[in-house]
């Protein structure tokens, strides 16, 4: 008979719920405020609703009416600098934070001042898409920001916000503050594999984000109890050790409380905590009517929520405190609607060709040259590095290798910039990670800026990406296989990749992402890609690959101190490599645009645009085929970067082009810049633009098989032959 022991997970879990004494104890000014914020959102709501009634609202209309208490709860305690990101649910969220700064306490008889209006105004602005709205119309109503405020901007993506928030806390703790970060998701995100992944990082280094969950029970119909043996989705903190609270979401104190209760873990160093709070929306997933009206809930269910109404609740506990009576309760929401109708009366107006409805004001659309303002920066940034092509040093050289340059030039940049982190699977370990690219690093900075994460990619990539947007620190990721992006797909491309432009060029976004192509060493489908074809079609991303160490210490220095984000591929088969790199200080870079590319050999026949090891591969078919050809090394490879100047001017003059690449044919690089290219330089080519790929399948792990699946130099020469054809050469 085995002997069974019951365990226990030692973290506390708990029902909180409020008493009379409770209310009695609260202060005039908190309750004061609660009201008032309650009474704001709503009214604010429910114009967003009228107005996408008219059909003046592009896009959803995601109501949080129902919802305020969570928000207004959690919201009012904080103060300026603590930070809070939410979900595409989110107004309610954004609104609490920005009301709290700029109007942390909030009079009954005089609601709204010309500070607070104004906010309200530009917050109706960005929901409807128009230029005076917080990004520009950009965001819209998914994607509310406002960093001044402390609001790092709502999310589209279910889950996608809480990597983020566990960075921004780790750049919090950090800095040295006890200043906290809230993210919020529902009772859909509780299941999302990011938002576990995060709850694992910020208990393992005891962060002080805190993870408050609006359980309202439904996605967009389907119940919760349908999807999840346990619909008390706080349990998620027991097998992570974080002490949660779940309260009634429809009780603003009682979640007032249970986040003062949190706050006070956090701020004190104990680590993350997590508030669940059970709420309703009023309406359905989307627009001004309700869920009964689409046949997933019942009329009477919806009732029984609506008699629990938070802003009835705060009302009802102020007048049998005498703090108001029912006269202030009404002044209040008039108040309260007069402002959003105001808000709402400044953007819009009669529409003279359509008596008896409206329209937007026509001047206050965005200008349409401002659609791609913000993909990325401007490079205002590397202006005055000092900058150097290696092609060009006549000075004297230091041997080295390929990969102890790479760790050399963290190393310089570690030492000279103390915000710069580095993140990665075992790159604390090994003696500099699986490769020796981190060598030296962790033991002479330490475990606050050598961090050595779990396995989970898509948790400490957006842990990462929060850092970068948070600004006081520059993280450096390292993932050990290209591949593994895939994992982290939603934070490297629908979060990180778009989040300057989505939010209005207001957000500088300085992190690095470093990966090595490790085709012919066997790993198989799933660990040898070359994601360079991936990235430069992905918006936001720069791109740098480097075929020697020179070319890497200056690729390298420039892509640290880029605003943007900026991938760094490198290449087993070079990390080994007999090298060499300029004397002297290792700190110049060579930024992008003209002069990024480097003619390694002059020809007249054809133009050879290739990056990485492919360098010397194509140098030794060169050789090997007698074709007089122009090896361009391109370096920089996504489009903003790419030398056009230097590609264009061999275009011109030997009018033929053959990318060669190493990679997949499918997902490789060169189908994007074959396109351009043709676009670009259709006129001054004699025959169409060749590639040099792999096969169509990823690597595999047969020797042969793999070998047969990726390009070298015989494949090279191929099509070189190839070339020469089509100029009607033997």
């Amino acid at each position: 008979m085995p002997k069974i022991t019951p365990l226990e997970t030692g973290v506390a879990w708990v029902q909180l719920e409020t008493t009379p004494e409770d209310w009695q104890a609260a202060s005039p000014a908190l309750l004061n405020t609660m009201l008032g914020q309650l009474h704001l959102i709503r009214a604010f709501e429910e114009v967003v609703l009228e107005l996408a009634g008219e059909g003046l609202l592009h896009g959803p209309a995601h109501s949080s009416i129902g919802q305020e208490g969570g928000a207004v709860g959690s919201v009012i305690g904080l103060g300026a600098a603590d930070a809070v990101n939410g979900s595409h649910r989110g107004h309610h969220q954004f609104l609490a934070k920005v009301i709290n700064y700029v109007s942390p306490e909030l009079d009954p008889a005089a609601l709204v001042g010309p500070e607070l209006q104004a906010v309200l105004q530009r917050t109706l602005a960005e929901i409807l898409g128009l230029a005076q709205g917080f990004s520009s119309g950009r965001g819209g109503s998914m994607h509310l920001q406002w960093l001044e405020a402390g609001a790092l901007g709502t999310n589209a993506i279910v889950g996608g916000g809480a990597p983020i928030a566990t960075g921004n806390a780790w750049a919090q703790k950090h800095s040295g503050t006890d200043n906290v970060t809230i993210n919020y998701f529902g009772d859909g995100s509780s299941q999302i594999g990011s938002v576990l992944e995060s709850f694992n990082l910020a208990s393992a280094w005891k962060l002080p984000v805190m993870y408050f969950i609006e359980n309202n029970l439904y996605a967009v119909s389907t119940f919760a109890g349908d999807v999840s043996a346990d619909i008390r989705f706080s349990v998620r903190g027991q097998g992570f050790s974080i002490p949660s609270w779940r309260v009634d979401g429809m009780d603003p104190l009682a979640v007032y409380l249970a986040s003062q209760a949190a706050f006070e873990r956090m701020r004190s160093g104990e680590g993350p905590a997590i508030v669940e709070a059970e709420v309703y929306r009023f309406f359905h997933q989307n627009g001004p009517y309700p869920g009964s009206a689409f046949g997933y809930r019942t009329k009477e269910e919806e009732a029984e929520w609506r008699a629990r109404d938070p802003l009835d609740r705060v009302a009802r506990e102020m007048i049998a405190l005498g703090l108001i009576d029912e006269a202030g309760v009404a002044s209040v929401r008039e108040q309260a609607l007069a402002a959003a109708q105001a808000a709402a009366g400044a953007l819009i107006e009669a529409d003279p060709e359509n008596p008896g409805k409206r329209r937007i004001i026509p001047s206050l659309w965005p200008d349409t040259s401002f659609v791609d303002v913000g993909v990325r920066g401007d490079l205002s940034e590397l202006s005055e590095l000092p900058a150097l092509d290696p092609a060009d040093w006549t000075g004297g050289w230091t041997e080295t290798k390929y990969v102890d340059a790479v760790a050399q030039t963290m190393d310089n940049a570690m030492a000279a910039d103390p915000r710069i982190v580095v993140l990665g699977e075992d790159v604390h370990r090994l003696n500099g990670g699986t490769n020796g690219a981190t060598k030296g690093l962790f033991k002479k900075y330490g475990p606050d800026r050598v961090l050595g994460t779990p396995i989970s990619e898509n948790g400490f990539f957006g842990l990462a990406g929060g850092l970068a947007l948070d600004g006081r620190f520059r993280p450096v990721v390292e993932f050990m296989y290209p591949d593994f992006m895939w994992v982290a797909a939603d934070q490297v491309f629908n979060q990180i990749g778009k989040v300057r432009h989505m939010f209005g060029n207001n957000n500088q976004v300085p992190l690095v992402l470093r990966t090595k192509v490790a085709m012919g060493v066997g790993y198989g489908s799933q660990h040898l890609m070359d994601p360079a074809g991936i990235f430069a079609t992905s918006p936001g991303w720069r791109i740098v690959a480097a075929s020697d160490a020179a070319d890497y210490v200056g690729l390298m220095n420039a892509a640290l101190a880029c605003e943007d984000p900026v991938l760094v591929i490198e290449h087993v088969d070079l990390y080994g490599r007999a090298d060499r790199v300029p004397d002297g200080p290792l700190d110049y870079v060579i930024p992008p645009g003209k002069g990024a590319a480097v003619v390694r050999r002059a020809g007249e026949d054809v133009t050879v645009l290739t990056y990485l090891s492919m360098v010397h591969h194509a140098a030794e078919a060169i050789e090997q085929t007698g074709v007089d050809a122009e090896l361009i090394d391109l370096r920089w490879l996504d489009r903003a970067s790419l030398d056009w100047d230097t590609v264009g001017e061999s275009i011109r003059k030997t009018n033929a082009v053959l990318i060669v690449e190493q990679g997949a044919r499918g997902t490789g690089y060169g189908a994007w810049l074959a396109d351009e290219i043709q676009r670009r330089y259709f006129d001054w080519l004699d025959q169409p633009v060749q590639r040099v790929t792999g096969g169509e399948a990823s690597p595999s792990i047969s020797k042969v098989l793999e070998r047969a699946a990726i390009a070298r130099t015989e494949e090279v020469v191929a099509g070189l032959e190839e070339v020469r054809k089509g100029l009607g050469r033997s």
